[in-house]
């Protein structure tokens, strides 16, 4: 290796070791100076001259270069993320990988590891893993600041095996589930009839073939008589961009549906709506909640923008994006994000932060049966965090009970799609009654 090469390599490690150390300081300062590459060399500079300088040991430079390239993708988003050389191997090997995971749509908030949805019929859920739910440890690996791709791997294993999570969950003394890893599916898409020719249409999942299905239990209600339809997209958080298009045409006949878009907001392919595809043109209500992410959120939000119809429920998650895979010269990678799925008006459902990420409903009505997902902000990953520990006999905060209560409780959102369209207060093509 050359001194040039050497010196770019040590410099390159600095930059990115800066970036993780002062990462916040950075984003209060002008938005100009922030992303001047020159001004940012030069403080990287001088913390290398620091580490030649004043660094007490010899420092190793392949642990600062993995270190620095971590910290690097770390500051991007959830799943963009360095590789080690073995992980770049398994990462090509995935379809002949004979492990397994536990079945939940995963992502970090705060530097958190966050369920976004378990996947219905799947070990996490069948184990009792809830959407909102963060997870503290995996065995005994703290997943607090480790990649989103590290929490996975430490979740996949053999068929059989157990793995112990650590929950955190709001008002609920953290608990700890052991989660046997399988192989699982989906259900398919369920239907059934309501009074007032209502037909509901339970979406559980947007994988590979889920349209098509989709379309079949829709033909099942439309020949038992349902005028109008309720479908339901909550806890759906994985799926294919594809899956998720050919659903939304079976209800939105003209029109661009969704997009993706890359670097500079450029739009890099629209997907518009099939006329012939289209199976109901009646009013339509769609369900969303916290666990609702990425291909269906290309629903809910076509049905928005194409003023199909209402969207009732809470603020979705916001993800759906796609990961490149560039090899280093070492062996090792950097799996980045370089495309982004968006609505029809080029909104990613992925943002800059929480709030800026999700679909936002027509009609938000919260669940009361339903507890508030832990905010990861509200952590500091010390012991002593109110939420992270069990209640004390002195501790006035009310503890809801781990149990599920024996009770059915009333789904409020989806009372609230059947009085939308009982009154006809949506119709179709999303035109408002008088």
């Amino acid at each position: 290796m050359t001194f040039r090469t050497k010196f770019a390599l040590i410099v390159f490690s600095a930059f990115v070791a800066l970036y993780a150390v002062v990462g916040g300081w950075l984003s209060t300062r002008a938005q100009q100076p922030a992303n001047d590459p020159g001004a940012q060399l030069r403080i990287f500079e001088n913390v290398l001259q620091h580490i030649q300088s004043d660094y007490v040991d010899e420092p190793n430079m392949g642990k600062v270069r993995a270190g620095a390239l971590r910290g690097l993708a770390y500051g991007l988003d959830p799943y963009s993320t360095y590789l080690t050389a073995d992980q770049v191997r398994d990462y090509g090997d995935e379809v002949k990988n004979s492990k397994v995971g536990i079945g939940a749509e995963l992502s970090q908030v705060s530097s958190y590891l966050y369920v976004i949805a378990p996947i219905k019929g799947s070990p996490a859920d069948q184990a009792g893993v809830h959407a909102g739910d963060v997870i503290e440890y995996i065995d005994n690996k703290a997943t607090r600041d480790i990649s989103l791709y590290d929490a996975r791997q430490l979740l996949e294993g053999a068929a059989g095996t157990e793995v112990k999570l650590r929950i955190l969950r709001a008002n609920v003394r953290p608990l700890t589930l052991t989660v046997k890893r399988g192989t699982f599916k989906a259900p398919a898409a369920e239907a059934r009839m309501e009074a007032g020719k209502i037909g509901i249409l339970r979406i559980n999942s947007l994988a590979e073939g889920e349209a098509a299905d989709v379309r079949a239990r829709l033909q099942e209600l439309i020949k038992q008589g349902a005028q109008k339809i309720v479908v339901d997209l909550r806890n759906v958080a994985g799926g294919l961009l594809d899956e998720s298009v050919e659903v939304a045409r079976l209800f939105v006949k003209e029109g661009i549906l969704a997009q993706t878009i890359g670097r500079e907001s450029k739009t890099l392919k629209t997907f518009a709506a099939d006329a012939k595809k289209t199976l109901f043109n009646g009013p339509v209500v769609a369900l969303i909640d916290s666990g609702t992410a990425g291909a269906a959120e290309v629903i809910a939000s076509a049905l928005i923008e194409r003023k199909r119809g209402e969207v009732v429920g809470e603020k979705s998650f916001g993800a759906g994006a796609e990961q490149q895979l560039f090899t280093l010269r070492d062996g090792d990678g950097l799996l980045l994000t370089t495309i982004k799925w968006a609505s029809a008006s080029g909104k990613p459902f992925l943002g800059e932060d929480r709030t800026r990420s999700g679909v936002v409903p027509t009609v938000e009505v919260k669940r009361p049966e339903v507890l508030e997902p832990i905010d990861p902000e509200d952590l500091t990953g010390n012991d002593d965090d109110p939420v992270g520990k069990p209640t004390q006999p002195n501790d006035k905060r009310e503890v809801v009970p781990d149990a599920t209560p024996s009770k059915p409780q009333e789904d409020t959102q989806l009372k609230k799609a059947l009085e939308l369209l009982r009154g006809d207060k949506v119709v179709g093509a999303g035109q408002r009654a008088a």
